[in-house]
């Protein structure tokens, strides 16, 4: 347990999940797809971020009523150690009521919570994922290829109610979606 303790983020990361559902930066760009065969590509991406398909997770429905949606997940988080900054991304084909996309842009939150925990009691890093900000992101209409992309700011887009929704997604830069500044 000790050897945990210098290992970084990003590699606990890799370690801990199947590598199914994680992807990594190659030249600079990750790609992200979605089971209903949209894909995204995201450029500009620090080379070591990962992305972690959180749909993935089996929804908590047999323990949970979900009476407020929380067994719903976003598809993706995006973590990047060098930035501290975890992206979530739910991507819809068409347009969405912002109330849904809440909810799973949540849940994914719920997934990340329950991942620091595990780095910190399994992997013994009492700092795991700490002082990362967060981006939360709705991609809609990704059925329409022609039309201009628009994004809607709200602020910073630092909470599920806050989040940028963007429409039409071409080509995506990973600076604007985490609302970095330089």
């Amino acid at each position: 347990m000790g050897r945990n303790r210098f290992m970084t983020d990003s590699d606990i990361l890799i370690d801990m999940f199947h590598s199914e559902i994680i992807t990594t930066t190659n030249n600079s760009k990750i790609k992200l797809i979605e089971k209903n065969s949209y894909e995204i590509t995201i450029n500009n991406t620090p080379s070591d971020a990962i992305a972690i398909k959180t749909d993935s997770f089996p929804a908590p429905d047999k323990y949970f009523q979900n009476t407020k949606g929380e067994c719903k997940r976003a598809d993706f988080i995006i973590i990047s150690e060098t930035k501290k900054i975890i992206l979530y991304i739910e991507l819809k084909g068409n347009k969405e009521e912002n109330n849904h996309i809440i909810k799973q842009l949540k849940g994914a939150l719920c997934v990340v919570a329950y991942c620091k925990e595990i780095g910190r009691q399994f992997w013994d890093k009492q700092d795991f994922l700490d002082e990362y900000k967060n981006s939360f992101i709705g991609i809609t209409e990704l059925s329409i290829n022609k039309k201009t992309s628009t994004a809607k700011r709200n602020g910073l887009h630092d909470s599920p109610q806050d989040f940028l929704k963007i429409s039409s997604p071409h080509h995506l830069m990973f600076g604007m979606l985490a609302a970095l500044r330089s």
